[in-house]
């Protein structure tokens, strides 16, 4: 059985990555494909506790430290128990976030060296990694206007750490162009979609994907 591929969507919250993911996996299964889709932080017992205290604790006080390596055992566990069981049966993984969202959000607008999460998120993942992550971009006034409800722990640090967030995907997007994907997320739903499905078929019809 051919392998297939490890997908990841990633990008400023209020850029429709929950919409574009549920969209991909849908077109993916209409191919053919089986297809397990994860969110990251989440995905099982053990995620989701981190997730509620990471995003919706606000009464807590985490450092970046801290915080970086409370996303890394919830991504720990989704390899162990949702991604590498997917991706051994032949099935197309899609998550909403994963590594790169620790690199750039505790990395590059949180102060923490970025190439130290790399190497301790290679760890805490046994060096599974997308063949391919698309990051949806968008300016961070517009991805405010969009959220359209309350705003969690993650996303309640100001429009400053917002510009961080986004300079700091597009800093990893330019250092690995074969890898990492930008999509401008400006347009209507639709066009945004045609955009992903456009990237996912390039990977999908190459001949070998990129090694994990």
């Amino acid at each position: 059985m051919p392998a297939l591929p490890f997908i990841s969507l990633d990008g400023l919250d209020g850029t429709g990555k929950s919409t574009q993911c549920r969209l991909l996996a849908d077109w993916l299964r209409s191919k053919g494909y089986a297809v397990t889709t994860c969110v990251d932080p989440g995905g099982t017992e053990l995620g989701a506790k981190v997730r509620e205290l990471l995003l919706f604790g606000k009464h807590h006080r985490i450092g970046p430290r801290s915080e970086a390596l409370l996303f890394m055992a919830s991504r720990a566990e989704l390899v162990d128990q949702v991604i590498r069981p997917a991706l051994s049966r032949g099935e197309v993984v899609v998550s909403d976030r994963y590594l790169l969202a620790n690199v750039v959000y505790q990395g590059h607008a949180g102060g923490l060296p970025p190439g130290e999460l790399w190497e301790v998120g290679r760890f805490s993942t046994g060096g599974v990694v997308p063949h391919l992550t698309l990051v949806l971009d968008l300016p961070p006034d517009a991805a405010r206007a969009r959220r359209g409800r309350e705003a969690d722990r993650m996303e309640s640090r100001g429009t400053e750490f917002d510009r961080r967030v986004r300079d700091g995907f597009l800093a990893e997007a330019a250092a690995d162009p074969v890898r990492v994907k930008v999509i401008d997320a400006v347009p209507p739903v639709e066009v945004v979609h045609t955009a992903v499905v456009r990237e996912v078929e390039t990977l999908l019809a190459s001949s070998h994907l990129p090694a994990t």
